[in-house]
């Protein structure tokens, strides 16, 4: 996300601050923007700017008591909805994904491996095996949620430290090398996600070269 100009002045940016530290709480454990529509998320933040002012109109237990039990039936059923699709939408990006790299492979996991470069060096082959690598992670739709490239710096980590996706595709790496993996939803963040940046079941796309393989 691009950095534009602060919306207030220096001494009132603290408090702003605040607000948007709320904010991403928040929402790294719900994503409302994907249950809610916009007259929906105005409704929600009218409750929520309510209490903070102490301007309800209403005894907010009574709000609860009487309106709380259909709150979970109604995010339980756009959770759903919203899962379904994405994984429909995932199952049909793999099979597009299958279908223009006819060099690309679905293991019995259901990864994708599609490799660019042939490395000819060590592969990891131990959970405590330690690598070096760059890779650009998007989401189906292109949107990019995490990057080494983009930060200009590689990462090392060991193998066991990461999803069973990314386990099992270093794993057929070898140094120097570099491979596309597409890692649906049960070998990446399943149906929780992951904070804000990647959603609910979603099906994830890397491009990721391998420099360096440390032996435990």
């Amino acid at each position: 996300m691009s950095s534009g100009p602060m919306p207030y002045d220096e001494d009132k940016m603290p408090i702003y601050a605040l607000g948007v530290n709320i904010g991403m709480q928040i929402c790294s454990q719900t994503n409302f923007k994907a249950l809610l529509d916009e007259d929906e998320l105005d409704i929600l933040l009218k409750g929520f700017s309510d209490i903070v002012k102490g301007e309800s109109s209403t005894d907010p237990m009574v709000v609860l008591s009487t309106h709380g039990p259909a709150v979970n039936k109604l995010l339980s059923e756009r959770m759903e909805g919203i899962l379904d699709r994405a994984k429909k939408d995932g199952d049909e990006f793999m099979a597009g994904f299958l279908d223009c790299n006819e060099e690309a492979i679905k293991t019995d996991s259901g990864l994708i491996y599609y490799s660019m470069t042939e490395g000819t060096g060590e592969s990891p082959s131990d959970k405590t095996d330690e690598v070096e690598v760059h890779y650009h992670g998007t989401l189906i739709d292109g949107t990019v949620f995490d990057s080494s490239v983009d930060r200009g710096t590689t990462i090392k980590f060991k193998i066991g430290q990461v999803i069973q996706g990314w386990q099992e595709g270093l794993s057929m790496m070898k140094e120097g090398g570099k491979a596309t993996l597409v890692i649906p939803p049960e070998l990446a963040y399943g149906d929780a996600g992951s904070g804000g940046a990647v959603p609910a079941g979603a099906t994830l796309k890397f491009e990721v070269e391998l420099f360096k393989v440390t032996k435990a």
